[in-house]
């Protein structure tokens, strides 16, 4: 199996995928920690560096280039310096920022995190506005989509709730998955499943799951169930991420429902952050090159468990997801 995965992973260069979302920079204030404040029970951080990071939609487009493919990034950011600084670390990623829609009535979405030289996060502060776009920028943005399609073999929404991914977005994004044959994937924040009825997979979180379904997700039972209900409401596949637990996986592409559990492939785990972002470009390229459900599980099951060992959002090599994969005899 490990060498049928590898042989997968490396047919990810000849692919192409259009990721439309909620774009994001994390900013880290990295800093030594040496004594507590006399003003207040909190740490001093003296400040030594800034880093900077794709987060959200980018994030899903560096995992996509950092495999090989072609990513081709659809987003919203201000006028403002994040945005700006986002363009460079994009082209320091080797992506276009050419899909990214100037809004000058909106911020950049930026997190700003206070780290230790540790890796401990002291506090984080978040810039944003949350809301829907306005009738002129959701234009451009759909017309850029529509570009961003052309050629594709998948379509990538990712959905932080911030206001892009929105039922117009979501609308014409599943009509070019029809047109042009690209598989539709979903990383959904909103509580209303009904709204992504058009894509072949969703791949929320246990916690969206729970609350997208209004179930408690306590045992693998619950976790069927609730992929159950999410597939009968959305007509989707599903694939749900639970931690330490592994995935749940719902495969109903070819009219028959398969289920199966997929235990967690982490060996530590440092950071969470970023992962979901990790799993459905792994999961794009995947149904893009043509292989199964459960494969293309079970490589995003594989590259979640690389992820997570470091600190802070992270993309994934080939030659790291080929070597994992022949250490693991996945």
């Amino acid at each position: 199996m490990a060498a049928i995965l590898a042989q997968l992973v490396r047919r990810f260069e000849q692919q192409a995928v259009a990721v439309i979302g909620d774009v994001m920079l994390d900013h880290f204030l990295v800093g030594r920690v040496d004594r507590i404040s006399p003003e207040a029970p909190v740490p001093v951080v003296l400040f030594d560096h800034d880093e900077y990071r794709l987060g959200g939609a980018a994030n899903v487009a560096h995992n996509v280039t950092a495999l090989g493919a072609d990513a081709r990034l659809v987003g919203v950011v201000g006028d403002d310096e994040p945005a700006r600084e986002i363009c460079r670390v994009l082209a320091d990623a080797r992506l276009n920022a050419s899909g990214l829609v100037t809004d000058g009535s909106r911020p950049t979405t930026r997190k700003v995190r206070v780290v230790t030289s540790r890796n401990q996060q002291v506090a984080r502060v978040d810039y944003e506005r949350v809301a829907e776009l306005g009738a002129h920028v959701l234009d451009a943005v759909v017309a850029r989509l529509s570009a961003a399609a052309t050629g594709a073999g998948a379509i990538v929404l990712s959905d932080y709730r911030k206001g892009v991914v929105t039922d117009e977005v979501i609308a014409a994004a599943s009509r070019l998955s029809a047109q042009t044959g690209a598989v539709l994937l979903v990383d959904p924040k909103m509580p209303r499943p009904d709204r992504y009825r058009g894509a072949r997979l969703i791949t929320p979180n246990h916690h969206e799951a729970e609350l997208m379904t209004q179930m408690a997700i306590r045992t693998e039972a619950d976790c069927r169930n609730a992929a159950r209900q999410l597939a009968d409401r959305t007509g989707a596949s599903v694939l749900i991420t639970w931690g330490e637990h592994g995935m749940w996986m719902l495969d109903r592409s070819d009219g028959q429902v398969r289920e199966a559990a997929l235990p967690a492939a982490a060996r530590e785990v440092a950071d969470v952050t970023g992962a979901g972002d990790t799993v459905i470009a792994v999961l794009a390229l995947a149904l893009a090159s043509g292989a199964p459900l459960v494969d293309a599980a079970r490589l995003a099951n594989t590259a979640a468990g690389l992820v997570v060992a470091r600190f802070g959002p992270a993309a994934v090599t080939p030659e790291a997801l080929i070597d994992a994969l022949t250490r693991s005899g996945a």
